[in-house]
């Protein structure tokens, strides 16, 4: 949740970097993953996600892999005007990004 805050909105490379990472996971593990889960988002940026049962080998390797390219962003945009964390929970039972203007 949260926003950037990079750039101007509408041409903030780093949301929309980060958009489309967590979107194209999210639907890789409906479609490749074949994972059932609830998907709830808003306008303020906020993407929820939650899975009924506990989550496969598959979506755990996807998971993981937006945890990565995340962290990547995070090192090459940082800096002073945001901070974001992004973590899978132990058993996988949800993920959580959380972007910070500092």
């Amino acid at each position: 949740m949260g926003h950037a805050g990079f750039g101007p909105a509408g041409s903030d490379i780093v949301c929309a970097a980060i958009s489309i990472l967590v979107i194209n996971t999210l639907n890789s593990i409906e479609e490749l993953a074949g994972e059932k889960m609830i998907t709830e988002s808003n306008e303020e940026g906020c993407i929820e996600c939650h899975f009924p049962d506990e989550i496969n080998d598959k979506t755990k390797l996807l998971m993981d892999s937006m945890v990565m390219g995340l962290k990547e962003i995070e090192q090459n945009y940082g800096g002073k005007k945001s901070s974001f964390s992004a973590r899978r929970s132990k058993k996988g039972h949800y993920f959580e990004l959380i972007i910070k203007e500092v």
